[in-house]
C-alpha cells in the first residue's frame, strides 16, 4: 500500500483507500440523515490488516467494531480544512472550505495475513447474525494489493460466504488495487481470463452481483454479464472508487 496508485496523481495507495473510505462513511452518515436526525440504518466494521491485524477505526473509536452510524458520525477522529466546488447559482462553480471529518489514518506496513483478518470478519458475523436474525445480511467490502502471506485464504473466505441472516446469504466482494499499468478485470462471470491462481481465488471468494448492486453499476458506466461477480482485478483508482459505491448504495435499497 506503500506504493504510488495511479498515473494522474502522486498519492500512495494506502493515502487513497483512506480518503475513499473517509468519503464512504461520509456518505453512508448523509443517507441515514432525517431532518436532524442520524438514524441507525448501518452498523459499521473496519478491519485493517498489515503489521498489525484488527479495528481501523481511529480517535474515540479505537478498537471498536459494529458501531452504530450515528455514533460513527458523532466521533471522527479529528476535522480535516477541505475545499470544495460548489454552484455560485449563475451557471459557473466557485471554491468553499468545508471541515470534512476523518475516521482512519492511511497505514501501509509490510505483510498481508489476509487468513487472519478473513478470521476476524468471520467471527464477527457470527456474533452479528447472532444478535439480528432478522436483520439485512452484511456487506463484506475487501480491498487488499496482493497476496495472502499467511497461507491460502480459500477455506476461511468459504466460511464468510457461507454465512447468513435473515435466509439470505452474506453479500463479500473483493478488489485488488494494483500498482501496474495492467489490464483491469471488472465484475467478471468467470475465471477464463484471470491471469493466475491468485486472481481466481478472489473470484471464488466473491459474491454474485445481486440485482440492486447490477443497477448501480450500470449507472456509473459498468456493463456487467449475467452472474457477474463483486470482484476487480487489477483495479485502478477509478475501480477503487466505484468498488465502494457499488458495494455500499444498493443497501439503501435492500
Amino acid at each position: 500500500m506503500s506504493d504510488v496508485f495511479g498515473t494522474e496523481n502522486s498519492l500512495r495507495k494506502a493515502d487513497f483507500v483512506a480518503d475513499v473510505v473517509n468519503r464512504t462513511i461520509h456518505d453512508l452518515v448523509i443517507r441515514c440523515t432525517r431532518t436532524e436526525e442520524i438514524r441507525d440504518y448501518y452498523y459499521l466494521s473496519v478491519i485493517g490488516y498489515g503489521g498489525t491485524v484488527g479495528p481501523a477505526f481511529g480517535g474515540s473509536l479505537v478498537g471498536r467494531t459494529a458501531i452504530p452510524i450515528s455514533e460513527v458520525a458523532g466521533m471522527p477522529a479529528r476535522l480535516e480544512d477541505r475545499t470544495k466546488k460548489v454552484s455560485d447559482n449563475a451557471g459557473g462553480v466557485v471554491d468553499t472550505k468545508i471541515r470534512f471529518p476523518i475516521w482512519m489514518d492511511p497505514v501501509s506496513n509490510g505483510a498481508t495475513p489476509m487468513c487472519q483478518a478473513f478470521g476476524i470478519v468471520r467471527d464477527l458475523l457470527d456474533q452479528w447474525v447472532l444478535e439480528h436474525k432478522n436483520g439485512f445480511p452484511p456487506t463484506i467490502l475487501h480491498l487488499t494489493d496482493g497476496e495472502s502471506t499467511d497461507g491460502d485464504p480459500s477455506q476461511v473466505g468459504q466460511e464468510i460466504l457461507s454465512r447468513s441472516a435473515n435466509d439470505d446469504a452474506v453479500v463479500f466482494f473483493n478488489c485488488h488495487a494494483s500498482s501496474r499499468h495492467s489490464l483491469k478485470i471488472e465484475y467478471p462471470s468467470n475465471d477464463s481470463q484471470l491471469p493466475d491462481e491468485f486472481s481466481k481465488t478472489l473470484f471464488n471468494l466473491s459474491s454474485p452481483l445481486p440485482e440492486a448492486f447490477q443497477r448501480v453499476a450500470g449507472e456509473l458506466g459498468i456493463k456487467t454479464e449475467v452472474g457477474a461477480r463483486g470482484f476487480v482485478f487489477n483495479g485502478d483508482p477509478v475501480s477503487v472508487a466505484q468498488f465502494f459505491e457499488i458495494g455500499t448504495r444498493p443497501a439503501n435499497l435492500r
